[in-house]
């Protein structure tokens, strides 16, 4: 349940990104607002989890999904530059963090 709870807080926090680039720079009001919400419903959720979880791999997953969901939607859908480069990084990013749950720092 702990995973669970650090990949949607994940996931909240590519809302959050998204919303503060739609926010140009906190001038747009319901961009502005989303990105407030979004940011207390991720790090809420990352909280909990960290009740169960390695502080370090949690973390680690949680700016990974975070990373990697922004990065691929701002590339699919916000004309952020697409290189195989580009892919090439997010995929070690994924596999960094695999890596450190394959490594240990899962519940405790």
């Amino acid at each position: 349940m702990a995973w669970i709870l650090v990949i949607v807080a994940g996931l909240f926090e590519v809302a959050m990104a998204l919303s503060l680039k739609a926010s140009r720079g906190f001038t747009q009001v319901l961009p502005s607002v989303g990105f407030g919400v979004f940011a207390v419903i991720s790090f809420g959720l990352l909280s909990l989890a960290l009740t169960r979880l390695d502080v370090g791999t949690a973390y680690a997953v949680w700016v990974g999904v975070g990373a990697v969901g922004t990065a691929a939607l701002g590339m699919l859908f916000m004309g952020d530059q697409v290189s195989v480069a580009r892919i090439v990084a997010l995929a070690l990013i994924v596999a960094g963090v695999v890596g450190l749950n394959l490594a240990g720092g899962g519940a405790h």
